[in-house]
């Protein structure tokens, strides 16, 4: 089964067919080869359970909430601001880069809204300062994997979905390892610019005067930050009406911002819905598949498989990891999320590692795939933004970053109170 399982996934994907199909038509597969009861049967109230879940309401307004915040113009506002304060370090625009993503992050809780946000407001910049083109582009197609770390996060959402595990755990768990994510990026570009100083481009101080007024531009996303984030800690909401909650705020901000109008609206609400449809279809296909597996003994036979093997804790979380690098190459983040965490989570959890501290070490490894090629997600939408010139540049760039987010899994790995002090101790 598990061969069927490895090799219709690459065919199919391989051939074009949409991540969501090719979940049902493994789901369907699975059924007629290698299921004594007619799984079939159980697809509409399996669809119906999954699709009837409170917590799945937080998906759209989270998207739409990133939606408006892109089309108000915010985060324009916020990179001048902390270019004002980052411009005196060497390399201070890449600087901006990533804490601008790590700010926009904690708002849209999408890396692509991010990745694409960053490239418009930031490139023009880079290429006008000449700023070394590889080490610019990869540190916004960086930066930008943090919007599915740093809370409120999507794809955290789909992960305590599909595997029962509290949502403001999560989204607690992940805040110390984004954090620290964003200053290894830093430090990361901190280093190769004293390496090599062409690297950073020209240095400028900016006067005090000038930070301080830049400090109303980045208030925008701190009060959105504070009113999402701040509820859930707080138990003043769940994450689905925290998430309502910041959408009303967000739109009050584009209001004051004087970009809230019919048009913008309806953008917003267009973009939503095509977001909101696909991330949905993929979530039903992923808990039929997950029905189908648990149903067919898949994951006894792997638990049989690992025992004869006789594999140490440590052995099975560094298989998983490997399993994780590769298929990053291939496949994209959230199909590579609901593909792999039927399989792979009861293990590492029979294994002993905790299922939140888990969710973490697997987003940050989604974070890789979104910038390793050949399908990189965000090396796209950064090239996309620089057309006409050569997209290596993207690839080669984003590799002193990868090592960073190779240091964060390590630590992450040694020291797993970086994720867990924070939920275990609220």
């Amino acid at each position: 089964m598990l061969g069927f399982l490895s090799i219709g996934i690459l065919v199919l994907l391989l051939a074009g067919i949409p991540v969501a199909v090719t979940l049902f038509l493994l789901a369907f597969g699975i059924d007629q080869f290698f299921s004594f009861f007619p799984l079939t049967r159980a697809l509409g109230q399996n669809l119906w359970s999954a699709a009837d879940s409170f917590l799945l309401i937080a998906i759209p307004l989270f998207v739409l909430m990133g939606e408006v915040i892109v089309r108000a113009g915010i985060a324009e506002k916020a990179y001048r601001a902390m270019d004002h304060w980052l411009s005196w370090l060497p390399g201070g625009l890449i600087h901006a880069n990533i804490t601008t993503a790590a700010l926009f992050s904690a708002t849209s809780g999408s890396s692509v809204a991010t990745a694409a946000t960053i490239s418009t407001v930031a490139l023009p910049q880079g290429e006008k300062l000449n700023y070394d083109p590889r080490l610019f582009c990869g540190s916004i197609a960086a930066g930008g994997t943090l919007g599915i770390l740093i809370p409120p996060s999507i794809n955290l959402i789909v992960y305590g979905f599909l595997t029962e595990t509290s949502i403001p755990r999560l989204f607690m768990a992940g805040l110390i390892p984004g954090l620290t994510l964003s200053l290894l990026f830093m430090a990361t570009a901190l280093v190769l610019c004293l390496w090599k100083p062409a690297l950073g481009g020209p240095r400028s101080v900016a006067s005090w005067s000038a930070r301080l007024r830049s400090l109303a531009f980045l208030t925008p996303l701190l009060i959105l930050f504070t009113v999402i984030v701040g509820s859930i800690y707080l138990g003043w909401a769940t994450p689905t009406e925290a998430a309502a909650i910041g959408v009303i705020v967000s739109l009050v901000l584009a209001a004051a911002n004087r970009r809230l109008d019919r048009k913008m609206l309806m953008a917003a609400l267009d973009g939503t819905v095509k977001t909101t449809s696909m991330l949905l279809f993929i979530i039903l296909a992923a808990s039929f598949l997950n029905f189908a597996l648990t149903s067919s003994g898949l994951v006894q036979q792997l638990n049989q498989l690992l025992n004869a093997w006789e594999l140490s804790p440590y052995a099975l979380l560094l298989a998983v990891i490997a399993l994780f690098i590769v298929l990053g190459f291939f496949i994209e983040t959230l199909s590579l999320m609901v593909i792999t965490i039927p399989i792979v989570t009861p293990l590492i959890v029979a294994a002993g590692f905790d299922k939140v501290w888990f969710g973490v070490v697997m987003i940050l490894f989604v974070e890789m795939a979104l910038i390793t090629p050949p399908v990189g997600l965000n090396l796209y939408i950064v090239q996309a933004s620089r057309r006409g010139k050569p997209f290596s540049d993207v690839i080669v760039g984003t590799l002193p970053f990868i090592a960073a987010m190779l240091l964060m899994a390590v630590l992450l790995v040694i020291f797993p109170e970086i994720a867990l002090w924070l939920p275990d101790s609220l």
